[in-house]
């Protein structure tokens, strides 16, 4: 079994069906896990929640969209 097995991993509905999707977990009341889908048995990233939220919050305002394209 997975180290990463036990938590409940979740995707966007925006992910495509290729397989290339980020994915998040609830590690523990803190933190907050990411992993690439594509690997579920490699690197998981640990965030606390003010560090995800300044993050999607950067997200949601376009702060990253020059990397997409």
């Amino acid at each position: 079994m997975s180290k990463n097995s036990k938590m409940a991993w979740r995707k966007s509905s925006y992910s495509g069906a290729n397989g290339n999707c980020v994915e998040f977990a609830v590690a523990d009341a803190d933190l907050v896990a990411v992993r690439n889908s594509r690997f579920p048995d490699g690197a998981v990233l640990l965030f606390n929640r003010d560090e995800l939220g300044a993050f999607l919050a950067g997200a949601k305002d376009g702060e990253f969209d020059d990397l997409a394209s």
